[in-house]
């Protein structure tokens, strides 16, 4: 097998793991929407309906913004949001849940391609996993370091089944994969973290007769 073939996996991997982030940013840009209580005990408008519990403080809250996203918010008792389910006015659809900071800790959603994902946040809003489906049958989850919000490791199953796995550094750049291709075989591929591959299997006959890992330097 080709191990700079075997390299081309991370791009599938990190395509669908790497939606769950687009939802985040596409529904949730900030953090949540934060809605501030009404002043009308009973109010009922058109374009937005308010939940308030018997003391008179908000506890959700259905609305239509200007651009077509329609909302339904759910708060504690301090009033903050705690879930959000959001419909853009393409159809795609998410599904936020928040801390009592109003920082993100998850989000589900789909798009109007079928992708789909789930994105998990970190204590500090930093991402820490996120997985991914694309229509073409492609799937993939995404490990990210707590501090710095890098991928640093992601397994994945490209559209013709073939399963890999991915290893990053501390800078994002892949460092190795480990592949299977449909037909079973194997392969693994190392990098020097600027695309250069510096070492690989399985091993193939060199014309001397020495075995080379195949993609490495005589």
């Amino acid at each position: 097998m080709n191990v700079k073939k075997s390299c081309s996996h991370a791009l599938l991997i990190f395509a669908g793991a790497a939606f769950g982030g687009f939802l985040s940013g596409h529904f949730w840009p900030s953090d949540s929407s934060a809605l501030a209580a009404g002043r009308h005990p009973k109010t009922v408008m058109a374009e937005r309906f308010v939940l308030l519990d018997a003391n008179g403080k908000q506890r959700g809250a259905i609305q239509v913004s200007e651009d077509g996203m329609a909302t339904l918010s759910l708060n504690d008792t301090n009033g903050r949001d705690r879930a959000e389910l959001r419909v853009a006015g393409d159809g795609s659809a998410g599904l936020a849940f928040f801390d009592q900071n109003g920082r993100k800790l998850a989000v589900f959603g789909e798009g109007v391609d079928e992708r789909s994902g789930i994105y998990i946040f970190g204590p500090e809003g930093m991402e820490k996993a996120g997985f991914g489906s694309l229509p073409t049958g492609a799937s993939a989850l995404a490990l990210y370091d707590a501090n710095t919000g890098l991928a640093r490791a992601a397994v994945g199953i490209a559209a013709k089944g073939d399963p890999a796995v991915v290893l990053l550094d501390q800078t994002g750049a892949e460092r190795m994969e480990l592949s299977l291709q449909p037909d079973g075989n194997p392969g693994l591929a190392l990098t020097d973290g600027k695309g250069k591959i510096i070492a690989g299997l399985p091993e193939i006959q060199s014309s001397t007769g020495a075995n080379l890992s195949e993609g490495s330097t005589p």
